[in-house]
């Protein structure tokens, strides 16, 4: 026989305390009145967490709601935003994005670092890369009148141990990457997250993009570098080595050979991959930069909507061979809903998504929704910010 475990006081009030620093967080200024309509706590509850938060220096009075009413129950409270300091780092072959935001995850400033080939920060000639970054980090921190940052996320390529935290490339990353980690988690106070970077462009899509109204769906990255992000139940999963997304990875027909430990050509990414993509656009007679970089094949696809039927038949094999990539996934796991990112997603918006949807529908009996990625361009920042934010609330709201 099981006995039912009653809440002790200070855990109640923790419970409390949490729910209400989530709606600040959430919908802004609130009225004590107003927290108790939504909390549906008691008046005395309500007036006791505030007092409380207040304390704390969570919360402050900001102000009155009605030009006629005065007095306690008009009082304005707000989560004070700068209790705490956040960053969060898109890391990139050429270079890092970066920001710095408050605790309710506005952006406070931002910074680009281009970083070349040879390894050296762009005008930084002869300093060390990772130094380099990290002091632009900082100053731009000190810029927004930020001394401490709480937490820093990093957003990168590679496999992410689950166990240890390692980045793993799959590929040939520079060594600056992790140089970068060591020198980020040598800041005094500073905790670092580490995380695939389209694992967090899969939650700026679940938490802001085209998936809110799902828990269950995968979006598909394609651009330079090909990859999926898996949000089962509300939950991103990472499996036993951190690889659960690496389709780069996953053998395909049409391509030349098969994938290998060392090289992911012979898979899915000599299909979808930006070289392929621009391959694929000069078959059928439409310009596309040799170079073959992101940015090109990006081109390519935005524009080949109005290139008549040569832009119309690239599409259709364009999508087709998405579709191939898609139905892969859709065997295994059922999502019900495949959303497309990364530079390609963006570029080929709601036509791509349609042609892979009707093209996905042939290829297995399962139902499933495409859609285009609304979360932009900074997709892995939104997502950074997001996962660094939730470190922070759980530390300062005491959450779970």
């Amino acid at each position: 026989m099981t006995t039912a475990r009653t809440a002790t006081p200070s855990t109640a009030r923790a419970i409390n305390d949490r729910l209400a620093l989530n709606l600040l967080l959430e919908q802004g200024p609130l009225t004590a009145t107003e927290l108790r309509d939504l909390t549906g706590l008691s008046r005395p509850t309500v007036a006791d967490l505030l007092d409380r938060l207040q304390r704390t220096g969570l919360v402050a009075v900001v102000g009155e709601r009605g030009e006629q009413r005065r007095g306690p129950n008009a009082r304005l409270y707000a989560l004070v935003a700068s209790r705490a300091h956040i960053a969060a780092f898109d890391v990139r072959e050429g270079g890092v994005s970066l920001v710095v935001a408050d605790l309710a995850g506005r952006s406070l400033a931002t910074a680009e670092v281009p970083v070349d080939p040879s390894g050296g920060s762009s005008g930084a000639s002869g300093e060390d890369t990772a130094g380099a970054i990290v002091r632009t980090l900082l100053e731009t921190a000190r810029g927004a009148g930020v001394e401490r940052l709480h937490t820093v996320a990093v957003g990168a390529p590679g496999l992410v141990d689950p166990a240890t935290g390692r980045l793993h490339s799959t590929g040939k990353l520079p060594g600056w990457h992790a140089e970068l980690l060591a020198a980020l988690r040598e800041l005094p106070g500073t905790d670092v997250i580490l995380e695939n970077e389209v694992n967090l462009a899969g939650r700026a899509e679940y938490r802001v993009g085209a998936a809110r109204d799902r828990d269950t769906f995968v979006l598909m990255w394609l651009g330079h570098s090909v990859g999926a992000a898996v949000i089962l139940d509300g939950r991103l999963r990472r499996g036993f080595s951190g690889g659960t997304g690496e389709i780069c990875f996953l053998p395909v027909p049409g391509t030349v050979g098969l994938p290998s430990a060392d090289s992911c050509e012979g898979g899915f990414h000599g299909l979808v991959g930006s070289a392929a993509i621009c391959a694929l656009a000069r078959t059928h007679g439409l310009p596309a930069d040799p170079a073959a970089d992101a940015s090109a094949a990006e081109a390519v696809v935005r524009a080949a909507p109005a290139a008549g039927a040569a832009g119309e038949a690239f599409l259709d094999e364009l999508a087709e061979r998405i579709a191939l990539g898609a139905a892969a996934l859709c065997v295994v796991l059922d999502p019900g809903c495949v959303v497309l990112g990364g530079e390609i997603g963006r570029a080929g918006g709601a036509e791509l998504a349609g042609r892979v949807e009707r093209r996905l529908a042939g290829f297995s009996p399962l139902r499933t929704e495409v859609r285009a990625g609304t979360a932009g361009g900074g997709a892995v920042l939104a997502g950074a910010v997001l996962t660094a934010g939730d470190a922070v609330r759980r530390d300062l709201f005491g959450e779970p």
